[in-house]
């Protein structure tokens, strides 16, 4: 039996979008041999999977697509969307199967990117450290897991980057395995304050943004930074947005990538600044 709950499956098109183009840039994607990539938890219609793909044809036009979920219900739903948009045919470009945490792809292949977004949010936090190990324990090596959550229509975004344990240990934080990074990325244009993430951060993290929480100091920080650099409002959100977060990373937050990223509305912040797991 597929290993997980019925979530609301509710979803719109171009909600992940940000998600994705983070995943098309990891590097991982770019050099493996016959990538496959996993959409666990895609909800009632598959039009996020197929967007994915899209994005994906762009850097890996050999891409395999995968998409899971445990309602059967959505399987046959998300079949009869490919026929429907033309795209069901004897060697479809997206297969879609029966499936939860335990990611049951073909034998013999190991996903090399699995997407999870808005499918832990409904879990008790309890159970998402379990859950990323059943999912990590199917990553390839040099792959990642992407778990997350976004408001409906992916304006405000955040996901936390986990890759596979070296020397075979298969839990979190076994020979560093497990959650590596914390992004969040935000529609700029009328931004009022970056916390507003804080509705939107995963499982693990939305529970504590509390003072004394280095959850909470983030939030805090980048609502300062975004208010100190108000003047450079006047030449864009994104001058704006990149100046918050130079300042952040003066301030000794390890923020992660560089400028090209940062102009996208992005921040990431290494996991171990963030005290958890």
């Amino acid at each position: 039996m597929p290993v997980g709950n019925i979530t609301r499956g509710t979803t719109n098109p171009n909600r992940l979008r940000r998600v994705d183009r983070w995943i098309c840039a990891w590097p991982g994607l770019r050099t493996a041999e016959n990538p496959l990539v996993v959409d666990l938890g895609y909800g009632a219609s598959a039009v996020t999977t197929v967007e994915l793909r899209e994005r994906l044809l762009r850097v890996r036009p050999d891409v395999e697509m995968l998409g899971f979920e445990i309602d059967p219900a959505r399987v046959t739903s998300a079949r009869a969307d490919l026929t429907r948009w033309g795209m069901a045919d004897a060697h479809p470009p997206i297969r879609f199967e029966l499936g939860g945490f335990e990611i049951p792809v073909p034998r013999g292949r190991s996903p090399i990117v699995i997407r999870a977004f808005n499918v832990l949010r409904q879990y008790d936090e309890s159970q998402v450290v379990p859950a990323w190990n059943a999912m990590l324990a199917m990553v390839a090596p040099g792959g990642v897991l992407v778990e997350g959550t976004c408001d409906e229509i992916g304006r405000v975004s955040t996901w936390i980057a986990l890759t596979p344990a070296r020397g075979g240990s298969q839990s979190v934080g076994g020979n560093v395995g497990g959650p590596q990074s914390l992004t969040i990325s935000l529609r700029l244009d009328g931004l009022e304050n970056p916390s507003i993430a804080a509705e939107r951060l995963p499982k693990a993290l939305i529970h504590h943004n509390v003072p004394g929480d280095p959850v909470h100091a983030l939030m805090n920080d980048l609502d300062r930074g975004w208010a100190v650099h108000a003047g450079l409002g006047s030449f864009g959100a994104t001058q704006r947005w990149v100046a918050t977060v130079e300042s952040l990373k003066t301030a000794g937050w390890p923020v992660l990538a560089g400028r090209t990223r940062w102009k996208l509305g992005e921040i990431t912040i290494a996991w171990g600044a963030l005290g958890r797991v």
